[in-house]
């Protein structure tokens, strides 16, 4: 069975969707068009609609022609990047400085497309949750929905949510059972020393010098703290200090990023983090402020429905292109929020272009469109009768 006939006929609708959003890309929390498309589109279709859900998200409830059924949710981002897009597309975004680099619009677009072919056929029973999800990237949107009381407003039996890959082969789905993505701290960690003028370093005590040991000792922590087999990775990326060539500054600010697939081992390494800064404000007598906030859950796919997407996804692209993914990913997903309360399975489907996610010339082969599309009808069709 391959890619759903009514969804391919509709491709040309679905590109001129998504190329719409990826002209008008919004960042996280600020998704007011894309919503509102979103939207206006499932309300055209006769799918009862909620909006302002986490505050920009949406949500669409379509039951089924064949009696009573399960409930089964479908998830979709929505949220761009703060990045200049150096495509040269010609629908390449018109927004300075916001592009859609990591495949939010294609996502969005397949999740229209599947729910314009449900609403249109209804051959299933059951229900299906369509929930557009705002500020997936590092922003809290699946947290936001949640704590808006999403699966209590609409409960869900099982949810299935994808994203586009642009390392595998154009029509590779893959699917990591269990673990599969990690967990991610943001940490920003504020010296406060002394600044003086450049010429006379000896009346300072430098926060620009014990930034840079310091970045140095953080380090050493996954060489030299955490076990080899475990992955874990620790990463500095900004510096900010200084607004003058003859000032040495008071204060300086180092953040980064760690990701984890181990909640004890990411608690150890936190600790490990305070202590050194402590020590080094101790060793020069001033104040090291470390703050690490937990912005995404690791994501774990539940084992048996990990195989059933993987099944169902056969049916759309040919078994020969389906794959247990061996290897967990070190980037992070907040649909894993959702997956701690219902459980479900994210897979990756491949796609023409070379070019990695969240860089300014990402491009995305839209052959995904239809793909994806189809695989989340599938799944609606067949889980909601599965009891």
């Amino acid at each position: 069975m391959p890619v759903i006939e009514q969804i391919s006929d509709n491709t040309d609708e679905l590109i001129a969707i998504r190329r719409d959003l990826h002209q008008h890309p919004e960042l996280g929390m600020e998704e007011i068009r894309t919503s509102g498309i979103v939207a206006d589109m499932l309300n055209s279709w006769g799918i009862e609609t909620h909006r302002h859900i986490g505050k920009t998200g949406v949500v669409g409830i379509l039951k089924g022609n064949n009696g009573d059924g399960r409930t089964i949710g479908l998830r979709a981002d929505m949220d761009a990047l703060p990045i200049d897009e150096k495509t040269n597309l010609p629908f390449a975004s018109k927004t300075p400085g916001v592009m859609h680099a990591c495949g939010h619009d294609a996502h969005t677009t397949m999740l229209l497309g599947a729910a314009r072919y449900l609403s249109e056929t209804r051959n299933f029973p059951g229900t299906a949750v369509f929930i557009f999800q705002p500020a997936e990237e590092g922003l809290g949107g699946a947290r936001a929905m949640l704590a808006d009381n999403l699966f209590e407003r609409f409960p869900c039996d099982e949810i299935y949510g994808m994203h586009n890959n642009p390392t595998a082969k154009p029509g590779k789905v893959g699917v990591k059972p269990g673990r599969a993505m990690a967990g991610a701290d943001f940490f920003d960690i504020h010296i406060r020393a002394e600044g003086s003028h450049a010429a006379m370093p000896h009346q300072s005590i430098d926060p620009i010098v014990i930034a840079a040991s310091l970045v140095q000792q953080l380090q050493t922590i996954v060489s030299r703290n955490t076990p080899p087999i475990q992955p874990l990775v620790l990463s500095v990326t900004q510096i900010h200090a200084g607004s003058a060539y003859n000032v040495i500054p008071s204060d300086c600010t180092i953040s980064g990023t760690m990701r984890y697939f181990d909640l004890e081992l990411a608690g150890q390494v936190r600790s490990r983090m305070q202590s050194l800064c402590d020590g080094m404000a101790s060793a020069y007598g001033i104040t090291i402020d470390i703050k690490n906030r937990e912005i995404f859950d690791v994501l774990v796919n539940d084992e048996a429905l990990s195989h059933v997407m993987l099944d169902i996804a056969a049916e759309v692209v040919g078994k020969e292109n389906v794959a247990v993914t061996p290897d967990v990913v070190t980037g992070s997903e907040d649909f894993a929020d959702m997956l701690r309360v219902i459980p479900g399975a994210y897979c990756t489907v491949g796609h023409e272009g070379t070019i990695p996610l969240h860089n300014d010339g990402f491009f995305l082969g839209e052959e995904i469109l239809p793909i994806g599309a189809s695989i989340y009808a599938r799944l609606i069709e067949q889980r909601t009768a599965n009891g």
